[in-house]
């Protein structure tokens, strides 16, 4: 049908005709897919994976609440003990040791610390393993929006982070990473 309307504008107008449906045209194709304002994501997951010589496996959900964003979910394949847990820069999972996925997330340039305003955005301090390697997550990232993560990754230390150390708590290694998307929707 709109081939037909086409040639028929063709004969009928010539070629400003033709470059006036083809733009109609193209204007009803998109007129769907870029919706004037479209909601902010209010939920993401990231499912973590193991380092090189780690097995460390984790899912972490986070949602967007007033003023914070929630953490929650659940890591196994830990050393019991503290563990240094932080979103990072990149969502970047090409190198093996998760160095990838760069420094803490830190738009604000502060110096690394214990959770909170005057740290990075992305230090979250410590989790704790218990005697079978299993951590519950359970963290809420004051003043963090979770659109501005989203791509990024979250990573678990083999070491406790010691919340003063420059540039990131002396940590250790990484043993689980994972990038935040956006999650499927919740049925409410």
């Amino acid at each position: 049908m709109k081939s037909t309307i086409l040639t028929l504008t063709v004969l009928l107008l010539g070629i400003p005709g033709l470059i006036m449906a083809a733009e109609e045209e193209h204007k009803e194709e998109h007129a769907h897919a870029h919706p004037e304002k479209m909601a902010m994501p209010s939920e993401a997951v990231a499912v973590l994976a193991s380092t090189s010589g780690s097995d460390v496996k984790g899912v972490i959900f986070l949602e967007q609440e007033e003023g914070y964003v929630h953490l929650t979910g659940k890591i196994i394949g830990l050393e019991p003990g503290e563990h240094g847990f932080h979103i990072h820069q990149y969502g970047d999972l090409t190198k093996s040791d998760g160095t990838g996925a760069g420094g803490h997330y830190n738009p604000a340039g502060h110096e690394h610390g214990g959770p909170g305003a005057h740290s990075h955005a992305g230090d979250l301090g410590n989790i704790t393993a218990n005697d079978k390697g299993e951590a519950t997550i359970n963290v809420k990232a004051e003043g963090l929006d979770l659109h501005q993560v989203l791509g990024r990754s979250i990573v678990v230390h083999a070491k406790a982070d010691d919340l003063k150390s420059q540039p990131s708590g002396a940590a250790g290694p990484r043993v689980g990473v994972g990038v935040i998307g956006i999650a499927q929707p919740k049925e409410k």
